[in-house]
């Protein structure tokens, strides 16, 4: 056992385990990660990591919840920040791309959770997650239009699933290159292809 990790406060160790995952899912397929191996990422033994989740589900819901957080915050720091809706679409598309980066866990951990037939809190953490996002993409669509950037006849919705869409497409294609760098590279071209699909015509 890692003597350090032994004299963790309780929020840092799980906050810790959090990080332990994301950084395991970075390189392995999340069903396989065991609590075996995320305590052994730790250096810490199994009884240690259930003192702080009673289950893998529960540890699983709240790299869900981390993940959730941390992605509004980026989007919600983007709308406080823009000058227009269309700047402000484009701000969150290259904050989601940084995020993935930075996180690659991040996208296997909820390509997994979306993907399960069965409920879990943290599938549920997922799909609110998408729900809010594409809500707040709604929103700066329709305010897009009343500023003249937007068609006025764009299909809000459709619009924003496929912004969503998009993003997914770049990390799907970054993690079967095995070359998650390429989306920075790639987003700006994909995102000016999105926002002349949705741009006014005046």
């Amino acid at each position: 056992m890692n003597p350090r990790a032994a004299y963790q406060p309780a929020d840092e160790r799980r906050a810790g385990i959090v990080e332990a995952v994301l950084a395991l899912a970075s390189a392995t397929n999340p069903n396989d990660i065991s609590t075996a191996a995320i305590a052994r990422h730790l250096g810490l033994t199994q009884g240690a990591l259930f003192r702080h989740f009673p289950s893998k589900d529960a540890i699983w819901g709240a790299v869900m919840a981390w993940v959730s957080e941390h992605l509004l915050a980026m989007v919600e720091a983007a709308t406080g920040a823009q000058a227009s809706p269309l700047a402000t679409l484009e701000a969150i598309f290259m904050g989601h791309v940084a995020f993935v980066r930075a996180h690659p866990g991040v996208p296997r951990m909820l390509f997994g959770e979306l993907q399960r037939a069965e409920g879990t809190p943290a599938k549920a953490i997922a799909a609110a997650l998408l729900g809010r996002y594409a809500l707040q993409l709604r929103s700066l669509l329709e305010a897009g239009k009343r500023a003249g950037e937007v068609a006025e006849d764009l299909d809000t919705e459709a619009a924003a699933l496929v912004f969503i869409g998009t993003i997914q497409g770049l990390v799907m294609q970054s993690l079967l290159a095995g070359e998650v760098t390429r989306m920075r590279r790639d987003a700006p071209r994909v995102f000016a292809i999105y926002r002349r699909g949705i741009g006014s015509a005046s």
